[in-house]
């Protein structure tokens, strides 16, 4: 059961559609939100080199981290203000807390405790980033103990989830997690298994078997083709808002590489996603 959500905060143009779907989830499954601001310490490299110049006799510049680390800290406040006032409005149980440190190394150290982490898909340094996800968020894909719900730039509330599923342990975490969804807002599911699934007609009847028992009205297909491009692809063609899906990953090195299949998803879905791990 989602029962504790952390919420990663910042100053993002994301950050308003990370707080509309923490909202929507919890007032949905009657969780309580905990805001997370992380004052990123790595913002402030650029300052301590400030000092540095400031101690060889460059007025301008000494101090200048802790004015910097103050301002930061004002933000955060602010933004947890924020939060915390939208979360009152809404009827929704939260709290807030402010961390300093590296910021997807905080979130994920706190989701120890949270059944899941709500985050934006790009961050407040979007302009300088040009990966797949703002730094941050690819971090936390990749380290966090649980599952995560990335959000996308703008809140638009699902209606016809799909779930990747391919009989992995973490597709089938993914399935517990979809099938709660579909239950709490009482929507539809559909399940989709591509070609190269090991063994894609038992995988489907593993899914149907399970959601059967679980009271969810299901849809089940199969895909050919490479699974990230069938997935992409059936999404996109068949009006999904919001996908399901395990890491593909079997070892360690899933947390510099998470698996081609989730990798190429990820670059094709623009909506929101929630990755189990």
């Amino acid at each position: 059961m989602i029962k504790k959500i952390l919420v990663a905060l910042d100053a993002s143009s994301h950050a308003k559609a990370v707080t509309a779907y923490a909202l929507w989830l919890g007032r949905g499954f009657r969780a309580e939100l905990t805001g997370l601001h992380v004052v990123d310490v790595v913002a402030m490299e650029g300052p301590f080199l400030h000092d540095l110049s400031g101690s060889l006799g460059f007025e301008p510049f000494l101090n200048f981290s802790t004015k910097m680390r103050e301002a930061l800290e004002a933000t955060g406040r602010d933004i947890l203000e924020t939060f915390k006032e939208d979360c009152e409005k809404a009827g929704v149980e939260s709290s807030v807390v402010m961390a300093s440190g590296i910021v997807s190394n905080e979130i994920c150290s706190r989701a120890r405790t949270f059944d899941l982490v709500i985050i934006g898909r790009r961050g407040i340094n979007v302009r300088f980033e040009h990966g797949l996800f703002g730094s941050a968020t690819e971090g936390v894909i990749r380290k966090s103990p649980g599952p995560v719900f990335v959000s996308p730039g703008e809140f638009k509330p699902p209606v016809k989830p799909l779930l990747a599923y391919d009989g992995s342990p973490n597709a089938a975490k993914a399935m517990r997690a979809a099938a709660e969804f579909s239950k709490t807002f009482a929507f539809p599911l559909t399940v989709l298994a591509a070609a190269k699934a090991a063994d894609d007609e038992g995988v489907l009847k593993e899914a149907r078997d399970y959601l059967r028992l679980c009271g969810v009205n299901a849809d089940f297909v199969r895909v050919p083709g490479q699974p990230s491009e069938g997935i992409a692809d059936y999404y996109g063609k068949n009006g999904h808002d919001i996908l399901f899906m395990g890491a593909t990953h079997h070892s360690r090195i899933a947390q510099m590489v998470l698996g081609s299949t989730t990798e190429g998803v990820m670059r094709s879905v623009e909506g929101p996603f929630f990755l189990e791990r």
